[in-house]
């Protein structure tokens, strides 16, 4: 054979191979592409009783399961063929519109925006489904202003908005120090200043107020501007738990796509477990998700330490759910709640027992 020809053929041989390399590489998960293709092949699957599933969560990152699960695809896998479409909110009665409105199925928010959509429509639009996320809320204070916790008396605190889960926690732990509050102004002994967690920063930097009981990562902002933690507030529930964030559904897409909320589900109970297991890879996935949502990573002096004051689980906690409402009862901001029924975890207890994993109880506030 002469030169030339063995040239040309070695060329050839060498270009039909190139492909067969780069999808052998591409299957190993080589290359940024690798999580494109793994969402591409299941959106692909099988579909399920509905088209798609419009998920809402915080950017936040008590919000973690869903930063993540979105971000990495994780629920999106366990859907196959219906499309997951997420969408993000900045609060929590947004959200609640959202699902009233019927432009939302699901959700991740806290405890009392849930148990105030629950008792307005007298039970009938949202079950709670499954936990989230616990902790991962703190009292942070000018030093120079307050050195104990005697010396919040007389001061500015804020907290992210009125009748939310710190408010409601902020004003019943002033009770039982013995002071004295008007829920809805927020004066008396201490000045509750309702105040958007983005703002609370340049607040407390300005000197406006002097100190916020507020989620992660607002938190370890106020530290990173002098500020001092000082209290945790996952040192006043027994066992050191409470819930930050549950998963809440439509009863209406409930009802209809029961499959399509257990593939929800699985994926965030999957999410979960990658997170308990990957602590540093899971803290640097939600905050790729925090920079692709908000055009910003948090720093690391932020990052580092709100991290693992979040603890991310399954259980919802449904004792502490039950705490908080008499809490913003006693406040006077809410009246005697009737509750029952507004937990429903067949499903996720279902999921549970597939993963081989414990069931999580309802503490009595489930469907009957």
């Amino acid at each position: 054979m002469p030169a030339t020809t063995r040239t040309t053929l070695r060329r050839g041989l060498a270009a039909a191979a190139l492909p067969l390399l780069i999808g052998a590489l591409a299957s190993c998960g080589y290359g940024s592409d690798a999580k494109n293709d793994e969402k591409k092949v299941a959106a692909e699957g099988k579909k399920l009783s509905a088209d798609t599933v419009r998920l809402g969560y915080f950017p936040n990152l008590t919000h973690a399961t869903a930063l993540i699960g979105v971000q990495d695809g994780l629920i999106q896998k366990e859907l196959g063929g219906t499309t997951l479409k997420p969408q993000t909110f900045n609060a929590g009665p947004s959200e609640i519109e959202a699902l009233n409105g019927g432009s939302l199925d699901i959700g991740f928010i806290g405890p009392s925006p849930s148990i105030n959509a629950y008792v307005k429509s007298k039970g009938s639009n949202l079950r709670i489904i499954s936990g989230s996320a616990s902790g991962g809320v703190k009292l942070v204070v000018n030093p120079d202003k307050i050195k104990t916790l005697d010396d919040v008396k007389g001061k500015r605190i804020a907290t992210p908005q009125k009748g939310n889960t710190q408010d409601v926690a902020l004003l019943n732990w002033i009770a039982e120090k013995g002071w004295k509050v008007d829920p809805e102004s927020g004066k008396g002994d201490v000045s509750v200043v309702r105040t958007d967690n983005k703002v609370t920063p340049d607040a407390f930097k300005s000197g406006s107020i002097d100190g916020a009981w507020v989620p992660e990562p607002t938190a370890s902002k106020l530290v990173s501007q002098g500020g001092k933690v000082l209290l945790d507030e996952t040192s006043l529930w027994p066992d050191k738990k409470f819930v930050i964030t549950n998963i809440i559904v439509s009863q209406k897409f409930l009802t209809e796509h029961p499959d399509v909320v257990e593939a929800v589900l699985t994926g965030t109970v999957k999410t979960n477990e990658w997170i308990n297991a990957n602590p540093d890879k899971a803290k640097a996935s939600a905050n790729a998700a925090l920079k692709s949502l908000g055009g910003k990573a948090l720093d690391a002096k932020v990052i580092d330490p709100a991290w693992p004051s979040i603890a991310i689980t399954n259980d919802p906690l449904a004792a502490t759910l039950k705490t908080q409402s008499e809490w913003a009862v006693k406040a006077q901001l809410i009246k005697q709640p009737e509750l029952s029924g507004i937990y429903d975890l067949k499903l996720l207890n279902k999921v549970l027992k597939a993963a081989g994993q414990p069931e999580v109880s309802d503490a009595g506030l489930g469907v009957k």
